[in-house]
């Protein structure tokens, strides 16, 4: 048996990149050693069915943050002094909060950190998804520490785990809204943020919407509500449902015939609960950060947004073929 108490993990902050970071936390579950999730607060919904010790929440703050996981730590006693730490972001805060906590921990050496880790990891030399970079430097903490390292690459899928209390949610959304048993096409028109300050929303959303609704279809989307007016001007004509936790979020996407959406946290969802979705470049890198799954098409790229005609062209073929 593994002297090693139990595992603190640090998620990403971003909710695309906590989705890419579930085959990471499968191979740390097969260890067999607890798992303590540190993430931000919303985390917790999205990975209520994800098996675990515990959940710390994260506000991104070092001294708040410190506390939390030293407390954490501190209450298991012995078992305390025998937890390890894995920090899957490059940032130097949360480093510096382990470190603090007196967590010996691994991760990338990057931002100048090194100094705060007990086991820092080069990072490879090939350009790699997010899913593998993350499951690399996993794969290197585990083996440092003795514990079985798993398969050498990820699986083609992120397999979110959703519970009967975020299936339940979704279909009370979708029978609110008069759409129990039927069919219906979910996007996302919305992302939050730039990238490299560009704008990161395909700009063709309403007229989309109304080629698909001119052919039968439902087109419905369900933002979070800091993104709701944004979604109402970009696609007016849609089928507006109020917002629902990540979880219940993420067993909607499933039921849906199709999933349209930039390349943002709603495409690394979507992917997660195995969705059939179709997502959108024009300023990210799908070799990146394009959705992990094998029911997922991408188009655009890092540099061009795809047409109108494109994008309808290609959603109409994944329609028909989900008859």
């Amino acid at each position: 048996m593994s002297e090693i108490s139990c595992l603190y993990v640090r998620l990403p902050n971003w909710v695309g990149d906590v989705c890419m970071s579930l085959p990471s936390l499968r191979i740390l579950q097969a260890t067999g050693v607890p798992l303590v999730i540190c993430a931000r607060p919303w985390a917790r919904d999205l990975l209520d069915g994800v098996a675990k010790r515990d959940f710390i929440p994260m506000l991104g703050k070092v001294g708040p943050d410190r506390a939390q996981v030293n407390n954490h730590r501190r209450s298991l006693g012995a078992e305390g002094r025998r937890a390890r730490g894995l920090l899957l972001p490059d940032s130097l805060s949360s480093a510096l909060v382990f470190r603090l906590a007196g967590l010996p921990s691994a991760g990338y050496r990057d931002d100048g950190r090194s100094f705060l880790l007990r086991w820092p990891v080069a990072k490879p030399d090939a350009p790699l998804h997010a899913v593998q970079s993350w499951y690399h430097l996993t794969r290197e903490a585990l083996t440092r520490w003795s514990l079985p390292a798993g398969p050498a690459e990820p699986g083609p899928t992120l397999d979110l785990p959703l519970t009967p209390a975020h299936e339940s949610a979704a279909s009370l959304a979708l029978e609110a809204a008069g759409l129990a048993g039927q069919r219906f096409v979910l996007i996302a028109p919305t992302a939050t943020g730039l990238h490299k300050g560009k704008i990161k929303v395909w700009p063709g959303f309403d007229t989309l919407t109304r080629a698909l609704q001119a052919r039968g279809h439902t087109v419905v989307m369900c933002p979070p509500p800091a993104e709701t007016d944004d979604a109402r001007r970009n696609a007016p004509t849609a089928q507006l449902l109020p917002p629902l936790s990540l979880g219940a979020f993420a067993a909607l996407t499933a039921r849906a015939a199709l999933v349209i959406c930039n390349d943002s946290g709603v495409s690394h969802v979507a992917a997660a609960a195995a969705a059939r979705e179709l997502t959108l470049f024009g300023v990210t890198r799908p070799g990146r950060t394009g959705p992990w799954s094998p029911k997922a098409v991408c188009v655009g790229s890092e540099s061009a947004w795809p047409s109108s005609e494109q994008v309808e062209q290609q959603a109409n073929l994944l329609l028909d073929g989900a008859q």
